[in-house]
């Protein structure tokens, strides 16, 4: 436990596979340079791997600021980690349902008494009691719950087909080739082998990686979620997607997590102005090819990646806690407003704005 009075000589941070902010402040350099005055080191939970990498599951790293997927960081907070909600992102980045070209799927409508593939709960998920980590089960449940709530259906409306253990750990499609593998398209999103086979009528998918992998085993998009008209229909996930802090980091170093937070806000606004910069970042930060980051990333994504609190992404964002409340993701139900603390954000959006006036 850190003290007001205690010295901080590293900032942890970690972040998903995805656009945030707070790793294009990284990228750039930026987050480096605020603190190197004050030697503190900024590291990442990605680059250290070995035993600090759980800490992206449960938190329990005192100076570790989170910008990652909900599935995650609400159910550790249900389980106790004492952490706070000081900021939500909304990006939308290729939800999708595929299907096999022909199958007649091309609206939510059309879903009604298909086969839907359901990834399983991971058996070191249900033993650990960490349900949130089978994030391809929480995702495309999620997923497909929204795309038939646009058409006016529920999941009894279709049949979801759960996929064996056996598929989920090392099952892959020859076709697939790299995508196969377990870190990337056919590790997360199992469903594409098996819609390719034929088990299958369709399965929901996200991100870049996703996007390659799609095209490499010749399937299409029947469903593009990004393109239905209401955000509740596209909660999932990274929709919203949290940034929390450790409650211990922030009440005895809020500077720290203030300044931060102003270099992130910085490089949601760089980003405004540099989107063929930001694209070449996400290759790297994506883990996808330069083609199926602009596939999976677009309609003006780079325009609005700063985090806030809004009233419209807090609602959302319980939204997706009672989702996750109702499918067994959570011990118990929990107050995402009590959960949020606005100052944080609201002081670095203001020190950020003073410096672009000074600039201007």
């Amino acid at each position: 436990m850190s003290t007001p009075n205690s010295t901080v000589d590293t900032i942890w941070f970690t972040r998903c596979p995805v656009p945030t902010a707070t790793g294009l402040a990284y990228k750039l350099g930026w987050l480096e340079q605020e603190f190197a005055a004050d030697g503190i080191a900024i590291k990442t939970l990605q680059e250290a791997g070995g035993e600090l990498a759980k800490h992206h599951y449960d938190h329990q790293l005192n100076t570790l600021i989170r910008e990652g997927g909900n599935l995650l960081a609400i159910p550790a907070r249900a389980q106790g980690a004492p952490t706070r909600l000081i900021g939500l992102t909304w990006i939308d980045e290729w939800q999708s349902i595929l299907v096999r070209p022909g199958s007649g799927i091309s609206k939510p409508a059309d879903l009604k008494g298909k086969r839907l593939a359901l990834p399983p709960f991971r058996a070191e998920d249900i033993a650990s009691n960490r349900r949130g980590n089978s994030i391809a089960r929480g995702m495309s449940l999620a997923g497909y719950k929204g795309a038939l709530a646009a058409a006016g259906l529920t999941l009894d409306d279709v049949k979801l087909v759960e996929l064996s253990a056996e598929e989920a750990r090392v099952r892959r499609a020859p076709e697939l080739g790299d995508w196969g593998r377990a870190d990337l398209g056919g590790g997360l999103w199992q469903g594409i082998a098996a819609l390719s086979r034929g088990e299958v009528d369709a399965v929901y998918v996200k991100g870049a990686a996703a996007a390659h992998a799609a095209r490499e085993a010749g399937l299409v998009v029947g469903i593009d979620i990004d393109h239905l008209p209401e955000k509740r229909f596209r909660v999932n996930n990274g929709t919203p997607r949290p940034i929390t802090v450790h409650a211990d980091f922030l009440a005895n170093h809020r500077e720290l997590v203030v300044r931060f937070l102003t270099q992130t806000l910085r490089a949601a606004e760089w980003a405004k102005h540099n989107l063929a910069e930001l694209r070449a970042i996400l290759q790297d930060e994506t883990r996808g090819s330069a083609d199926s980051v602009v596939e999976a990333y677009r309609d003006g994504f780079h325009l609005d990646l700063a985090p806030d609190l809004s009233d419209e992404r807090l609602a959302l964002f319980n939204q997706q806690k009672h989702f996750q409340l109702v499918h067994g993701l959570l011990d118990r139900d929990i107050d995402v407003y009590a959960w949020a603390d606005h100052g944080p954000l609201a002081e670095a959006r203001q020190r950020l704005q003073s410096t672009l006036r000074a600039a201007a």
